[in-house]
């Protein structure tokens, strides 16, 4: 590809717009921007703070980056006011504002009197208290998108309003785009509009829908704002009613308001109704990244305006530098299965399904597939068997993938960070990294004769290795995953019930249970003994039964990450991302720089765990914990959680979490705010 690609965006709204400026900034100026804008009104309102970090980081980029724009303004930081009227949302209040402490956002929680004086046309008596964020406020999409497309224009890309009416492709590679008016060819096409079924790509996308009113002039707002400005109080949102109220001068703009809770809209009349449509997937995360089958084809999709730009510098930088910074893995358009793109429930069960719901299985749902999360009222019983004796886990949901062809092992020795030139029957813990040395997945790999059987730990570890597959066509991957399951069968008498599987570490062996020809892998995430069973599909249950007759208890999900958190276990995704090294999140271990060229390795040397500043850090806590909340150490926020269940075998709540390395010490004392209480603990 050209140092300076042709690109063409389809859609000039707000996301357009944004990503052609993003673009031009780096220097590709090649840029064509093809269609209209958004069209309808869209209240603009920007809340910053959200479970996801990087969710929380492209709203901060988007506030701080509109409220430089040129020109008239773009972002008003009035700032956010939550309210809450029963103490389940005002404890769902604290622990927003933890995760607001957690992400660098400055927030306070506030008195229902402080509320009210905030915003005088609240009605105190009603709330129980609020959750104040100064720096949030509104955002006006026409103009912000208008801004950029200046900026963009000004560097030369070009903006025409000429509707797509299909996408050119060649040799599996996007060629350009056809218009009513003509064709625009292209290296790069990238979809902000929902085009991307003009590539054959099935987005998930599910709408919703509002309706948003603006009142006629309200009395109590004569003089307080003008045209410029438009408001100077901050936004309010009630989630118990769907409830947002924002200014517009002397008048209310209106989502699902209340007057229980502003008087003055008793007797507001309606000036104006519009429908607001709100793009939305199925985990309510926005869709970013190329196309599975056809190269150059990029999507920007289903991103909401409060995260406009930063979705655009992410995927600018993607583009342009080859990956972006941020941990983009809960966005990545690779995360939904294909058979599985318009819900996030469970819609596959395994073949063990039937048997799990006669003992009682409690499902949960892992990737689109029903997983038991616990058979009993007690997970922990679950996890203590385990540990006293002997227990199977469902681990069908785990992707599973075979590496074959005679390039199969150059293939995967470059690809991840482990000595994969072992001889057959052998087990290698290993690392997939980003350019940057970042942790983008982790797998375990069993060498079977000349071919490799791969536990990934999600779809995007698929996605990657399919991406950077040899053009020769000498290695070749395929997903077992839909035709097998697998068993983990662990505790310290899984030796005694299973006597004739081997009982060497990190061995991998073809042979039989009973009748079931099974792929046993010696190897344990709990802290136990035992092995993952893998067999096919069709002899699931036959596998399942022969496990039962032989005296092995039935654990779910629940008491597996117990046990996990107990063994020291981290979950790529949750514990690390790809914005962490492998000696930052403690995974120095399986990494082998001696080996020779892995993909990653350059971005490491000179590394190593004594080189970090910050660290992937073990904790106990007195209480429990859930995940996301700040820690303190010495009365300040110095990091985050990132993962916490309580041991179930060990009685203490176990924490991972992110802190500088000189709080890293044993028997270093912290606190965790966990729904706004300072919960005490201590490095591990």
């Amino acid at each position: 590809m050209a140092a300076r690609p042709r690109v063409v965006v389809l859609g000039a709204g707000l996301v357009g717009c944004a990503l052609a400026d993003e673009l031009t900034e780096r220097g590709w100026t090649d840029v064509t921007v093809l269609g209209g804008g958004e069209a309808g009104a869209h209240p603009g309102l920007v809340f910053r703070t959200d479970e996801d970090r990087t969710l929380t980081e492209f709203a901060k980029y988007t506030a701080e980056k509109y409220g430089g724009l040129d020109g008239q303004w773009c972002f008003n930081p009035v700032g956010s006011l939550e309210l809450a009227t029963s103490p389940e949302r005002l404890a769902e209040l604290k622990q927003r504002h933890g995760w607001a402490t957690s992400w660098g956002v400055r927030g306070y929680l506030r008195t229902p009197r402080e509320c009210a004086d905030l915003h005088p046309l609240l009605d105190g008596s009603r709330l129980l208290g609020g959750l104040h964020v100064p720096g949030d406020g509104l955002l006006h999409p026409r103009r912000a998108a208008e801004a950029q497309a200046r900026r963009a224009k000004a560097r030369g890309a070009r903006f025409t309003t000429d509707e797509v009416v299909a996408v050119d492709r060649a040799g599996g590679r996007v060629t350009g785009v056809v218009t009513t008016t003509g064709r625009f060819r292209a290296d790069v096409v990238i979809s902000c509009d929902g085009s991307g079924g003009l590539a054959g790509l099935s987005v998930p996308q599910v709408p919703l829908t509002h309706e948003y009113t603006l009142t006629a002039p309200l009395p109590e707002l004569a003089g307080h704002n003008d045209e410029h400005v438009q408001a100077g109080k901050p936004v309010l949102r009630h989630l118990d009613t769907g409830m947002y109220v924002r200014e517009h001068v002397d008048r209310l703009g209106v989502g699902a308001a209340t007057a229980d809770l502003i008087p003055a809209l008793r007797d507001a009349k309606v000036e104006t109704t519009t429908t607001v449509v709100l793009p939305c997937t199925p985990d309510g995360r926005p869709l970013l990244g190329e196309h599975p089958d056809l190269d150059g084809f990029w999507v920007a999709e289903a991103v909401r305006v409060e995260h406009s730009a930063g979705v655009a510098r992410e995927l600018a930088r993607w583009l342009v530098d080859g990956q972006p910074s941020l941990a983009l893995h809960g966005c990545d358009l690779a995360r939904f299965p294909p058979s599985s793109r318009s819900t996030a429930g469970p819609v596959r069960t395994g073949p063990f399904h039937e048997r799990q719901l006669a003992a009682g299985a409690h499902f949960g749902s892992a990737d689109g597939w029903a997983r038991p999360e616990r058979y009993s009222a007690d997970a922990g019983a679950e996890a203590l068997v385990t540990r006293e004796r002997v227990a199977m886990f469902d681990l069908t949901s785990v992707p599973r993938l075979a590496v074959t062809g005679p390039g199969a092992l150059p293939f995967l020795q470059a690809m991840t960070t482990g000595d994969l030139a072992k001889p057959p029957g052998t087990v290698t813990e290993t690392l997939l990294l980003g350019e940057d040395g970042g942790v983008r997945g982790c797998l375990t790999v069993a060498r079977l004769g000349e071919r490799f059987h791969v536990g990934a730990g999600g779809r995007l570890d698929l996605d990657w290795l399919r991406r950077h597959l040899p053009g020769d066509g000498t290695a070749q991957i395929h997903e077992t995953t839909p035709g097998t399951c697998c068993l983990g069968v662990w505790g310290p008498s899984s030796g005694e019930v299973l006597p004739e599987l081997s009982t060497t570490d990190c061995s991998a062996e073809e042979t039989f249970v009973g009748d079931v020809p099974v792929v046993a892998l010696r190897l344990s995430t709990v802290g136990e003994p035992g092995w993952e069973l893998h067999t096919t599909a069709d002899l699931g249950r036959i596998l399942w039964d022969e496990l039962r007759e032989r005296g092995i208890a039935v654990a779910g999900h629940q008491a597996f990450t117990s046990l996990r958190l107990e063994a020291g276990g981290r979950t790529a995704g949750v514990d690390f991302t790809t914005e962490h090294d492998p000696y930052e999140a403690g995974l120095g271990f399986a990494v082998r720089m001696d080996k020779g060229y892995f993909l990653g390795r350059d971005a490491l040397a000179g590394r190593s765990e004594a080189t970090v500043s910050r660290r992937l850090t073990r904790l106990t806590a007195d209480d429990v914990v859930l995940g996301k909340e700040p820690v303190y150490v010495e009365g300040r926020a110095a990091g985050y959680v990132t993962s916490a269940g309580f041991g179930y075998t060990t009685g203490k709540t176990i924490v991972y979490a992110w802190l500088p390395v000189e709080y890293g010490r044993p028997g270093t004392p912290v606190e965790i705010e966990h729904f706004g209480t300072r919960v005490a603990g201590r490095v591990a």
